[in-house]
């Protein structure tokens, strides 16, 4: 059976370019039939990095068949995942977050956990030697990768290590690193077509605290006042969001790039609360500005407290 390679649900672009890399592997370096799909539709830096690389696609499913052969990237959280990846067949995760638990397999299988900031950068040493052979599309996809979750190394979940391998893949590919990052920021700041409840779910993740049930989102951007200008709107379907997803409480921060900063909206006092309690500021209004805030994995997950 084909192995599909996925992974978490609203695809950023590592978990779009990372499955599309890892399948170029399993297929034409170790000799198994592998499939990349998606969990949602891609967001636009990744839509960004399938049109500059001339990549189609990967399919978006919605499940998967009981025992179907599976390797997890870029996640090992169920929240996540299909509703029924348990009656998958998993044969691998290779991920870069916290273990969160809950994932039952059908037998011994191989996990890499590494404390890097992508998994485009695991993926490429997992390869070893073999990285050399990937054609230029797949440097290109991790490449993207690397440059987004490490926000061209800004993001303080950058090590000197995921920035070599970019710098590696970059030069192979004859690119300048800060020009190629800006088409993709751009790609990515580009969010008019989207409506309030897409901007939210688009970069979303679920995590209980303390009984609290949060969907956490981030919108990266160079461009936040495009963002910010529609912030009553966007409060407001905050809390129509946490009602439609079974969750207590929508937390959206604007991740301002290039001054290195976050805005977190302010929808009511649970979250007015919560950005006290968390970040230690003072909240008047319907948002907050938390200088240095960039990253959802090593400063706002671990910080939340109601």
């Amino acid at each position: 059976m084909t192995i599909q390679v996925f992974g978490h649900k609203s695809p950023d672009t590592d978990s779009t370019g990372s499955p599309i890399v890892w399948a170029w592997y399993l297929n034409e370096v170790k000799g198994e039939q592998a499939e990349a799909v998606l969990l949602g539709e891609p967001n636009t830096e990744a839509a960004f990095m399938l049109d500059r690389w001339d990549l189609p696609k990967p399919r978006i499913i919605d499940e998967v068949t009981e025992s179907a052969p599976v390797v997890i990237v870029d996640t090992n959280n169920p929240a996540e995942l299909p509703d029924n990846i348990n009656q998958a067949d998993i044969r691998a995760i290779i991920d870069h977050h916290k273990l969160v638990g809950g994932l039952e397999t059908k037998g011994p299988i191989d996990i890499t956990v590494r404390p890097l900031a992508c998994t485009a950068t695991i993926l490429v040493d997992l390869m070893g030697e073999d990285a050399a052979k990937m054609p230029d599309w797949a440097k290109g996809a991790a490449l993207t990768c690397i440059l987004s979750d490490t926000l061209e190394f800004r993001s303080p979940t950058t090590t000197p290590h995921d920035r070599k391998v970019a710098e590696s893949l970059a030069a192979e590919l004859g690119l300048d690193i800060s020009s190629y990052a800006a088409e993709m920021f751009a790609a990515k700041s580009d969010v008019s077509s989207f409506s309030d409840a897409e901007l939210i779910r688009m970069d979303s993740k679920e995590y209980e605290v303390d009984g609290t049930k949060f969907r956490v989102s981030v919108l990266e951007t160079t461009a936040p006042g495009v963002v910010l200008d529609r912030k009553a709107s966007l409060v407001e379907t905050m809390i129509e969001v946490s009602k439609e997803d079974g969750v207590d409480q929508v937390l959206l921060f604007v991740v301002d790039i290039l001054n290195e900063e976050a805005t977190l909206l302010v929808p009511n006092d649970v979250v007015k609360s919560v950005a006290h309690k968390s970040f230690g500021v003072t909240v008047e209004g319907d948002s907050v500005v938390l200088p240095g805030i960039m990253s959802r994995k090593k400063q706002i997950i671990p910080n939340l407290k109601v």
